[in-house]
């Protein structure tokens, strides 16, 4: 009897380490994902003018702010509550309820608000420069209490989504292009800037290519917390090597991404474009979120590689062909990138992709995942803009524009 208290007591204190050690796992990644938010403001704040560089910071830090509260309310109720008919979690008002999660529910709170900010802030970067910060503001709330929480649980909370089979490890459709979708619907109703467009599209350079370089640099870093981390869990020999297949499939990823569209735009333009390369290795990153953890390296160096291919055409047939102005290309590295490597999932995955012998029953369920989420993001998103557009209205004056957001909606600019 004293030998089985013995073992009991030993399983309990194995058992109890290893949730101290997922749970410190979670913790850590979740504070390298709320590092991106900084990444986002330098990428953002380089590719645009200086005269908005305050406003911009000031949208990505209530970003953050704004969504965390949200996405506490009842965000995170609506993702991961239990169905109302597989379309919406049950909420629940100021995270009173048991979610019974390996981990304490604190932690996942944590880990998923920073995920919703994530979605929010991709916005800012498409609608940038000619927008009102009050009505950005209420956008930042709807995205993050409503419409990020509904079409998360269709794929993370067991919704109709994740019942069929999709696949989206870390979030190319659930958190990037969703983002990327409003912020197309977003920058349509807004417009574009002051003499984007006379006759033909004109180069708006942004006033510094070193942030934006900077930032690239932290997005990537703090990727190795949005994808590893979102393994939620760290303890034992099968989790260890997950973790380590989804570091190296990230990393690859990215590197292929900045490798392949700074090629492209060589031999495209006849230099290797900065802010191409450097928004190649974003899309890398976001195109290999959802297979992370079924992909191996070498289909990883492949997504990425795709991912930026389609980043350089992408930006270029938004820009000029449909005439949509997106100051940091957020449209082409979320929306794009993350639907292409949602769907590459379906050929590279080694568990049920075409290319692995699994047919193309799984790129099939992708591919409906990715259209569902879309039309989601666009539909809501029109709905949300048009309603803001009637009312407070999107747009800052003429004038506000040309002098700069900086003064006229803050008082202060970012350089004195």
């Amino acid at each position: 009897m004293q030998d089985t208290s013995k073992l009991t007591d030993i399983a309990s204190a194995v058992s109890s380490n290893a949730t101290s050690l997922d749970t410190v796992w979670v913790l850590v990644a979740a504070v390298l994902v709320m590092f991106m938010q900084p990444g986002f403001a330098m990428v953002e704040a380089g590719f645009t003018r200086a005269k908005n560089t305050a406003n911009i910071l000031m949208k990505n830090l209530m970003d953050f702010s704004v969504g965390s509260l949200a996405f506490w309310l009842v965000g995170f109720s609506l993702m991961f509550g239990s169905d109302i008919g597989s379309f919406i979690g049950k909420p629940n008002l100021f995270f009173t309820a048991s979610y019974g999660n390996d981990v304490p529910d604190l932690a996942i709170l944590f880990f998923q608000t920073v995920f919703a900010a994530t979605a929010a802030t991709i916005v800012s970067g498409a609608v940038a420069e000619r927008t009102k910060f009050s009505s950005y503001l209420i956008f930042s709330v709807v995205i993050t209490l409503f419409i990020y929480p509904v079409s998360g649980h269709w794929v993370w909370g067991g919704g109709w989504l994740s019942e069929l089979g999709f696949h989206d490890f870390a979030g190319s459709t659930v958190v990037h292009s969703v983002g990327a979708w409003l912020g197309l619907v977003g920058a349509i109703m807004v417009g574009p800037r002051i003499g984007k467009y006379n006759g033909k599209s004109k180069a708006i350079p942004g006033h510094n290519l070193t942030f934006g370089a900077l930032g690239v640099f932290i997005l990537w870093f703090g990727w190795f917390g949005f994808n590893p981390g979102s393994q939620l869990a760290a303890a034992g020999a099968d989790n260890s090597h997950a973790i380590s297949l989804i570091f190296i499939t990230t990393n690859l990823a990215a590197a292929a991404g900045a490798l392949s569209s700074m090629l492209v735009s060589w031999g495209r333009y006849k230099f290797p474009s900065l802010s191409l390369t450097l928004n190649g290795a974003l899309a890398g990153l976001v195109a290999i979120t959802a297979g992370c953890d079924t992909v191996t390296p070498g289909g990883a160096i492949a997504i990425g590689a795709i991912a930026g291919i389609i980043l350089v055409f992408g930006v270029e047939f938004i820009d000029q062909k449909l005439r949509i102005d997106d100051p940091v290309g957020a449209v082409s590295v979320h929306g794009l990138g993350g639907a292409a490597g949602t769907l590459m999932v379906g050929l590279f995955s080694t568990n049920g992709g075409l290319f692995y012998g699994g047919g193309a029953k799984l790129l099939g369920v992708q591919a409906i995942g990715v259209l569902a989420v879309m039309a989601w993001a666009i539909g809501t998103g029109f709905i949300l803009f048009k309603i803001l557009k009637s009312t407070i209205g999107l747009r800052v004056s003429r004038r506000i524009e040309e002098e700069g957001l900086d003064v006229y909606e803050h008082g202060e600019s970012a350089y004195n």
